[in-house]
């Protein structure tokens, strides 16, 4: 138990506590401005909260104690109490808020205990209790809570308004979180006030529901605990001695008792809970001893949060349990997301008990379930909690909380613009009339819709005409082509400011006459393909069908080559088709082998016609390589890659880079415009958490598959410089120094410490270590003398080093000689005493510089090795004995010398043991009832005084010893009280500090106590007669015993001379049957029965005779047969 600190004088000019914030004028002015007078001071604290405040409903107030820790060896604990037990610390909230701040410079902490918007049930007594080992302070203070200036009567069901139904912090006083809801009343009809408090008094408990519900209140419970005490009248208890605490607290699964005493020792009372009765069961369990009445319950939970009665007839006394429940910790983090406008986000969280409450916030404000359905959605599932945004909005930006009462974890959400990229554009077509004409595009968001358009004019499905959207694919396919059908067609996706166009042109077929012999000719037409002369580009994965028309007469003979293959395949991936004057090329799903040149030549008996083609085939990009950290802050870290091999046949435009937590799967994008550097500069991290970077190329084409996952990284940064370097030693060669850690450590732990130095004027430091220093003090040597030197210390982790420490001014390298001094230890001082066979370990401290030499000395002489082992360091000399005799008692000398100079100390040592016996003793007279001895000092003191003696006496007759005297410090006693006609002999003991010696010294004659001439006059003595004749006291008693169950009947009888007992079964003496053992008992006679029989059944009898006369008692004993209840 901390011991309380003795209250101190009042201060005179202590600062008047802080009773609110500066954003409240008026809880200001209530909190503090009545109490202008300096706060009286006392034990721990420096200042305490002023004792009574009172406070407006609605606004805030604050409470400031300080305490001055420069005496203090260890942090002191702050603890905030409301009422007598309740721990405000685990209600801590939006409603409660603390804070903890330490002064470095003045060594005081200052403690605050924060009140947002004041309700009525905050009004009561507080205490704030401060502790420190072995001490402990307190300072009690009350708030009162008036309603608001502004309202001309306040409602008194107000005070029933629940302030945060989101909060689970609740106060003590649970009324103050109701409030009837106010309806607002029509102009054209008054209807005149209710006062609902004297409907509740009037009322019937059963009518009490209605009236809440019709008057908006909301917590029943607390308007009854409020109409309860309005009712109540303190009077006097006539059963209860000592009544219920007032209130219990309880953390959940622990045990709680609550006891009362009651005036009646044999009264019953009956335990209630909620007003209803408690049955006695394993959790529940009530004793009563003596007066005390007690209800203890086990493995308490939230459901025995209530109020508790103790009845006892008419009277009864109350309490309340509080639950508390344990803090529940986040055992998984939250993670961040980058999403863009109407993606899902689910922020996933684990807490260690399942059926734990969580509140989650956005920014500054709670999400309420009921409030904000339509956004948000909440999922539990065992340990996991899930917020769940459907449709992600630019204003869901920000950053989100969960927290319970033991953890709070946060996660950021960035959300961007939606924007669409073209992954294939639309391209011109010519075709022929009757032929098909598709129109293709392909866009990065499947789930986009989009309209087509021809001249300006939507385009409407039709027979001939379709439309499909398949994945990320968009086509419109016709049929038959008209001349009709020529014009520019464009494709709009919807929502987004985008269209892509395109033009059907329409091949109109020509009949001319020709001759009969034309030389063949090649008309190639690669519009909308053509990106250069002779050069067709085909995105890798589309379908390439080049048709190309053939005029000549004869009709020519067509090939087509890829470099100087032939290509003659009418079937497959790459095809040839032929038609009438017409030669189509066709390359389905194209690969980068298909990229080359091709030719198509055709001939006939009139010549030959020949065309090249080169056909380019473009790709997604391979993926970066290399992805690496090269660089880590406390939240930021440098990420580096190499370009693809392959490009993919188009220039990367940039990249995009995604993170992840290590162990997540869930990759959040860094950027959503390309990023054409290969090195970034990722932030917003969380120090000391793995992350995992990964990086896709982006060309024309689109975006490449991701990059290998980085090597994992944490964000941590440099500690802070170390503090408090100073000098401690130097030598002409060394310097020693020390220095505390740094304030600052972070994730990145801390490695070790460098220790580097330079000459005065010099810019080069030198590192004074090769491996890393652990401790936090460093020898550094081989300095040059007389130099002056600067020293610094840099404390090293993964991250990196530390700013430096630097020494504020150079050291100079030469020893400072140090007069010797030795520093005797004060019990030493005086004379040093141990019995024998003790351990004698003497430290004895010194200083001097140089070092100096100690030297040991034994009554002017060395000291003997042999006797005594002595160890001597630099900074102090060891003497040890390993167990100590007489021969080591005596004066030690320690000797300190440096040069010429010395010091010296003397130890006086004295090895005690056991005296021996006194000497010579004798009775040396004998008077009356009384016997004087003497006797003379032992030869042997034990090298210790003597503290007194130990006298006994023992009569001849018995030999039997008693001790006389105790620590009698004289040579003589005369012992007294001695018996006449008896003849006595006496040993004395002698007596040291290490207690008795050994043996005694016996006397050498004894003391004779003679008889007088006195006579005994007998008393005559009248025996009482105490015959009488058997009487029965406890009458046998009918029985019904079980067949099988071993049984016994008893009674009692007196009687003198001891009466005989017989024992009868109808009427028949039983006589020495096994079956029955008969017993005796100072009068209680049993007869015990072994497992009787339905024959065992009857009336049994027992008769006591003696000469005076007899009497006889009987009973009836029936044996019934055990029925198993299985066979019904």
């Amino acid at each position: 138990m901390p011991e309380p600190v003795p209250e101190a004088k009042p201060a005179e000019d202590a600062p008047p506590a802080d009773g609110g914030s500066e954003a409240d004028d008026d809880a200001e002015k209530n909190a503090t401005g009545q109490e202008n007078q300096s706060t009286s001071l006392s034990g721990l604290f420096v200042e305490k909260p002023p004792e009574s405040v009172v406070a407006v409903a609605g606004s805030d107030v604050t409470f400031v104690a300080k305490v001055d820790s420069s005496a203090l060896t260890r942090k002191p604990t702050m603890k905030w109490l409301k009422g007598k037990w309740l721990d405000l610390g685990s209600k801590a909230g939006k409603h409660m808020q603390f804070k903890e701040t330490y002064d470095r410079n003045t060594k005081i902490y200052t403690y605050e205990m924060k009140i947002i918007k004041v309700v009525v049930g905050d009004a009561g007594g507080y205490r704030c209790e401060v502790t420190v080992k072995d001490k402990c302070d307190s300072s009690t203070f009350e708030i009162t809570v008036e309603a608001a200036h502004q309202e001309d009567q306040a409602d008194i069901l107000s005070a029933f308004k629940r302030a945060d139904a989101g909060e689970d912090d609740g106060d003590l006083d649970f009324s103050a979180l109701l409030k009837a809801a106010k309806k607002k009343k029509k102009p054209q009809k008054e209807e005149p006030e209710i006062d609902v408090w004297e409907l509740l008094k009037s009322a019937h408990p059963s009518e009490y529901e209605k009236i809440a519900f019709q008057y908006g209140i909301t917590d029943l419970r607390g308007m009854l605990k409020r109409l309860k005490k309005m009712k109540e009248v303190q009077k006097h208890s006539e059963a209860f001695l000592k009544r219920l605490e007032s209130c219990y607290s309880v953390e959940k699964g622990k045990k709680i008792v609550m006891s009362c005493e009651v005036l009646d020792p044999n009264v019953q009372v009956k335990w209630l809970k909620n007003g209803q009765e408690i049955k006695p069961s394993a959790k529940y369990v009530m004793e009563a001893i003596g007066n005390v009445r007690t209800l203890t319950i086990n493995k308490a939970n939230l459901s025995d949060d209530a109020a508790y009665e103790c009845v006892v007839g008419d009277d009864k006394c109350a309490t309340e349990v509080y639950v508390k429940e344990p803090p529940i910790t986040i055992t998984k983090l939250m993670d961040d997301y980058h999403v863009v406008v109407g993606e899902r986000v689910e922020f996933e969280i684990e807490v260690s008990e399942e059926g734990a409450h969580v509140m989650w916030y956005f920014e500054d404000q709670e999400i309420i379930k009921d409030k904000d359905s339509s956004k948000y959605r909440f999922k539990k599932d065992g340990k996991k909690h899930t917020l769940i945004i459907q449709e992600a909005t630019l204003d869901d930006a920000g950053m989100y909380h969960a927290w319970t009462n033991g953890g709070h974890t946060k996660g950021e959400l960035e959300v961007e613009e939606k924007e669409l990229e073209v992954l294939q554009d639309i391209a011109d077509l010519t075709v022929r009339a009757t032929d098909q004409a598709m129109f293709k595009c392909e866009v990065s968001d499947d789930k986009v819709t989009g309209k087509w358009f021809k001249d300006g004019v939507e385009v409407l499905p039709s027979e001939r005409i379709k439309m499909t959207h398949i994945g990320r694919f968009h086509r419109l396919i016709i049929d038959n082509v008209k001349p009709e059908d020529a014009g520019d067609y464009t494709f709009v996706p919807d929502g987004y400011a985008l269209s892509l166009s395109a033009k059907l042109n329409f091949l109109e077929i020509k009949i001319d006459y020709v001759p009969r012999q034309d030389p063949p000719k090649i008309h190639l037409d690669t519009t909308g393909n053509m990106v250069s002369q002779n050069t067709i580009i085909v995105v890798a994965g589309n379908k390439l069908r080049l048709d190309v028309e053939i005029t000549g007469e004869p009709a020519p003979t067509v090939v087509w080559s890829k470099g100087d293959e032939p290509i003659t395949a009418t079937e497959g991936r790459v095809k040839v088709e032929s038609r009438k004057d017409l030669s189509c090329f066709v390359i389905e799903g194209a690969e980068r082998g298909d990229e080359g040149n091709y030719s198509i030549c055709v001939t006939n008996p009139a010549g030959e016609d020949k065309a090249v083609l080169f056909i380019k085939i473009v790709d997604v990009p391979d993926p970066p390589e290399n992805v690496k950290c090269t660089g880590v802050g406390e939240d930021c870290a440098t990420i580096v890659w190499e370009p693809p091999k392959f490009d993919g046949g188009a220039p990367i435009k940039g990249y995009l880079m995604e993170r992840k937590k290590k162990g997540s799967s869930r990759w959040t994008k860094l950027n959503f415009d390309v990023y054409e550097s290969t090195t970034y500069e990722a932030k917003r991290m969380i120090e000391g958490v793995l992350y995992e970077m990964r990086v896709f190329a982006v060309n024309s084409i689109g975006l490449s598959q991701p990059s290998l996952n980085s090597k994992p990284f944490m964000p941590i940064a440099p500690t802070s410089e170390p503090t408090r370097l100073m000098v401690h030693d130097v030598t002409d060669s060394t310097c020693t120094l020390r220095w505390l850690a740094p304030e600052k450590i972070g994730a990145g732990g801390l490695d070790g410490y460098v220790i580097e130095y330079c000459k005065e004027g010099d810019t080069e430091w030198v590192a004074a270590n090769t491996d890393l220093c652990e401790k936090q003090g460093y020898v550094v040597r081989g300095l040059p003398v007389g130099e002056k030197i600067n020293f610094r210390v840099v404390a090293v982790n993964i991250a990196g080093r530390s700013p430096p420490a630097t020494l504020s001014q150079p050291v100079t390298i030469r020893e400072v000689v140090e007069y010797p001094k030795i520093r005797l230890p004060r019990e030493l001082r005086t004379k040093y005493i141990r019995k024998v066979g003790e351990k004698i370990n003497l430290t004895i401290p010194f200083q001097g510089k140089p070092h100096p030499v100690a030297s040991w000395f034994k009554d002017g002489q060395p000291v003997d090795p042999k006797m005594v082992n002595v160890r001597t360091t630099n900074v102090d000399s060891i003497l040890f004995i390993r167990s100590a005799e007489r021969e080591h008692s005596g004066k030690y000398e320690l000797v300190l010398k440096i040069e010429n100079m010395e010091d010296r100390a003397s130890i006086d040592i004295r090895i005690i043991e056991k005296p021996g016996p006194p000497l010579n003793v004798r009775v040396t007279d004998v008077w009356g009832f009384n016997a004087a001895l003497e006797w003379e000092p032992p030869k042997d003191d034990g090298n210790c005084e003597i503290t007194g003696y130990t006298i006994q006496k023992a009569d001849m007759k018995t030999k039997e010893w008693f001790t006389v005297y105790e620590h009698n410090r004289r040579t003589n006693c005369t012992v007294s009280d001695l018996i006449m006609g008896n003849e006595y002999m006496f040993r004395v003991y002698s007596e040291n500090l290490c207690g008795l010696s050994e043996e005694p010294r016996f006397s050498k004659n004894t003391a004779v106590i003679a008889k007088t001439g006195l006579e005994q006059k007998q008393t005559s003595y009248k025996e009482k007669d105490m015959a009488c004749a058997p009487k029965f006291t406890q009458p046998l008693v009918d029985r019904s015993v079980v067949a099988g169950y071993s049984t016994a009947i008893s009674c009692s009888v007196r009687g003198f001379p001891k009466p005989k007992i017989v024992w009868m079964k109808n009427r028949m003496i039983i006589g020495e049957d096994p079956k029955f053992l008969m017993q005796n008992n100072q009068g209680v006679l049993t007869l015990n029965i072994r497992k009787p029989g339905t024959f065992d059944a009857g009336k049994y009898s027992c008769m006591a005779v003696n000469d005076l006369g007899q009497d006889e008692v009987e009973c009836k004993l029936d044996v019934r047969v055990a029925t198993d209840p299985d066979k019904k």
